[in-house]
This record gives C-alpha cells, structure tokens and sequence, in this order.
C-alpha cells in the first residue's frame, strides 16, 4: 500500500491553488464533468485586506460562514489582519446523488443546481451556500419539487414559530408583509413538502448556518438568480452527506463537513464511515488509499477536498 505524507492543509490548499490557476473557472458556475469524474473547481487564497472579516470575503466569493472559518483554523474571524492568507475552500466533490435539478445537501450547507442543457451548450453545475434548520427545526430529507415560485413573498408566521417567539417576548404578527423586515426576502420557492421553502433572507450572516426553522436560506441575490433559473416542477434532492469521496484524474478525494465549536454538536461520522464510502467507491483497489490519511481528513474535517490515494493505475 502506498504511503502518503501527514497532510499540511494550508500548504495542500496553496500547491492545488498555484497548480491550477490557469484552469480556474468562476466560483459558483462549473462545466459539469462527465460521469466518473467527482470534482469541480479549484481552492483559491486570497489576502485580506486590513478592514475584512472572515464573513466579508465569505460573501464577497460566494461562500457560506461555516465553509470559511473550517477552512481557516487559527484565523480570526472577526479581524484576519492585512495581509493574512485565508483559504478559500471553493472546491467540490458533487453529492452523490442524481446530477439533475436542484441537489441540496444539508451538512455541506450548500446547494448544487444542475440546469437542462440548451443545444449546442455544454452541461454545468452551479452552486451557492444556504443556511439549513437547526437541529430542533431540521430540513427534511427525500425527493420533492419547486411547486411554486413567489417574487416579494409575505410571511405567515406558522403557530409554532410565532409560540417560540413570544416565549421569549417576542410577538409575532399572523402576516409580514414584504420589505426589509421579511425572513423570506425577496424570492421563494415552495417545495412539495408543505410549509417548507427555498427563499431569500433579511439576515444575510445566516447564510451557510445551520440557523433556520428548517427552510433553505440563500442571500437575496443568490435566490434572486435562482428564481430566474429554476422552473415550477424541477426536481429537488435533499440529502445528508458530511463526507464525500470522488474522482479527479485518477486520484481519490475526500472532503469532511463537521460542525464549528460553538454548535456544541458532535459529529455523526468517524474514521469507519469513511472508509465504508471509501471502499465501496474505490472497490479492489482498497490499497490505493491511504487509511491514515483518511482518518485525517476525518478529524480536522476541514470541508477541503483532499487527495487520499496515489494514481490510479
């Protein structure tokens, strides 16, 4: 079995970066790869600049809050300092799941658009960071549909929500009109599972948190993009996938999504589920992987995509 280095993440995220530059493709739209292939996108480092927060350069390239601090560990959120490298963790391994419609994938917090390709039009992929339900309020999984798309949605706070709140003092009314102070913001999209949606916020730092009653957050002009897109009847997957293993050239990677300290939250994964979807994606080719690699992967659960095999031969 071939041994492969203890992995230095930062340096790992600057060797894929300087690698691949000349590839580079915009951050959020991706040409699909052809099945067999797993990867999207390359991991990018920028510097900050001395006025950023680790959430302004999260927004400023589409990513959501628990994918940049992950990828940064020892930065400073709230102040990285001028000059400070941070990684951007803008590569993706796709969810396994179908390549159509709009795939969600709840403990990446992010989602992955897959439109019909137009003649003559290569497929793409194209991907935003969503806030997802907290544990108490958790987005359901399965296979449903948009059924309907609303511009400038009202809110009608359900019972349950509007109990929570005025435990706490806070009166909701039965309706929100829209404007700034509308949860939904200024798009939606309504699933077949009733009283769940896709929509816009008023709280752009949830974005990328697991922070809502369950609905699907994207900042407003993410969803605003969305809703242009997206037709009444397209598919829509939600699945749970905390590790994900794929394809690039031979090579297999992985990348793990845990929860951030303050969640208090422990992860539902470990080493041994790893490697059961590593096995059953690399077959008898086990040897090729490097198990202590992988047992990294899976403690510093990072959200980068990386290497855990040699080449494929």
């Amino acid at each position: 079995m071939m041994t492969l280095p203890t992995p230095d993440f930062r340096r790992l995220a600057l060797l894929l970066s300087l690698c691949c530059l000349a590839t580079l493709a915009q951050a959020e739209t991706f040409i699909l790869p052809p099945p067999g292939v797993d990867v999207v996108g390359e991991i990018r480092l920028i510097t900050a600049r001395h006025e950023d927060t680790l959430m302004d350069i999260a927004r400023r390239h589409d990513v959501g809050y628990d994918e940049i601090i992950q990828a940064n560990p020892g930065v400073s959120r709230w102040l990285p300092g001028e000059g400070t490298v941070v990684v951007l963790p803008t590569r993706y391994i796709l969810p396994a799941a179908p390549r159509r419609g709009l795939v969600l994938n709840i403990a990446e917090k992010r989602l992955y658009y897959y439109p019909p390709a137009r003649p003559g039009e290569k497929p793409r992929v194209i991907t935003y960071p969503i806030g997802v339900g907290r544990m108490d309020w958790k987005t359901p999984l399965g296979t449903t549909s948009i059924v309907r798309k609303q511009k400038n949605p009202p809110w009608y706070p359900p019972e349950s929500i509007r109990a929570e709140h005025a435990a706490q003092g806070d009166f909701l009314p039965t309706r929100v009109a829209p404007g700034p102070d509308n949860p939904l913001g200024t798009r939606a999209l309504r699933l077949g599972i009733p009283a769940y949606l896709i929509h816009g916020t008023n709280k752009q730092d949830g974005v990328g948190s697991m922070v809502s009653h369950g609905c699907i957050r994207l900042w407003n002009e993410h969803v605003e993009q969305l809703y242009e897109m997206v037709p009444e009847g397209t598919q829509v997957t939600i699945v749970d996938q905390p590790i994900k293993v794929g394809w690039l050239a031979g090579i297999l990677f992985m990348e793990t999504h845990g929860h951030l300290p303050e969640d208090n939250l422990p992860n539902q994964f470990d080493t041994a589920d790893a490697m059961a979807l590593v096995e059953k994606k690399v077959g008898e080719r086990a040897g090729m992987v490097d198990p202590v690699t992988v047992e990294l992967v899976v403690e510093q659960a990072s959200g980068l995509v990386v290497p855990v095999s040699g080449i494929e031969t």
